[in-house]
């Protein structure tokens, strides 16, 4: 399985710390976010990487190279003159990617789930993508979608929160161009036809969306025993 890191926003709600660095580069513990996930990645046993580039991209692709530094071989796709949100810069790089299924982690969540679950699942003949949601953090307090048995719901009075973690399979993207388009609408219309499964996690995740989150997830990973 094949493996994309979202990493072109601009980090707005990060500012100053995003003004000459990109988001995916600001660190935790001595390390930048991206490479909490590409580590993990590759103990998952996935050697191949796309990552999408915009806003400071240059710093990203000097920093990680080839990736074969952390066992992998990334490949850039570059997001010019605009943005092309989630959903178009997963169709964007969709020739990178190939005819399988693929795993997509936003570069700016931390969490100790474990990919290799997801590496490893069997996928229902009719799936088109397979959500980590997670419980709601006290931002995101009305969450994104329900989760019964397995199968994923827009419409549930009970949701949890996506927690940027998926699994998609090239299907979903019939039909799309490479232009600015948001995930949700895709997800939430194969919901309705039932080709949309997940599971609830209940481990260490994190989303750094503002400085103070960074802040304290830096003080939480410094204070955990190596590994």
């Amino acid at each position: 399985m094949k493996a994309m890191i979202l990493a072109a926003g601009r980090g707005e709600r990060m500012r100053p710390l995003t003004d000459q660095c990109p988001k995916p580069l600001l660190e935790v513990a001595d390390k930048p976010l991206i490479e909490y996930q590409l580590e993990r990645l590759a103990k998952a046993g996935i050697t191949s990487v796309v990552i999408n580039l915009s806003y400071l991209g240059e710093q990203i692709e000097a920093k990680l190279g080839n990736g074969h530094r952390f066992g992998l071989s990334i490949q850039y796709s570059w997001e010019k003159p605009v943005v092309l949100e989630t959903g178009g810069g997963i169709c964007q790089a969709l020739p990178l990617l190939g005819d399988e299924p693929f795993l997509v982690v936003n570069a700016d969540v931390w969490s100790d789930y474990p990919y290799d679950e997801l590496v490893h699942r069997s996928w229902p003949s009719n799936a088109l993508a397979y959500l980590v949601l997670v419980n709601n953090p006290a931002h995101h307090p009305q969450g994104d979608f329900g989760c019964v048995q397995g199968v994923l719901s827009a419409i549930a009075e009970s949701r949890y929160t996506f927690s940027g973690i998926g699994c998609y399979h090239p299907r979903l993207f019939a039909g799309c161009m490479p232009k600015p388009f948001a995930l949700a609408p895709l997800l939430r219309e194969a919901m309705q036809q039932g080709q949309v499964f997940g599971e609830v996690y209940a481990g260490a995740w994190e989303d750094i969306g503002t400085a103070e989150r960074l802040s304290s997830l830096d003080q939480r990973v410094r204070r955990m025993p190596q590994e």
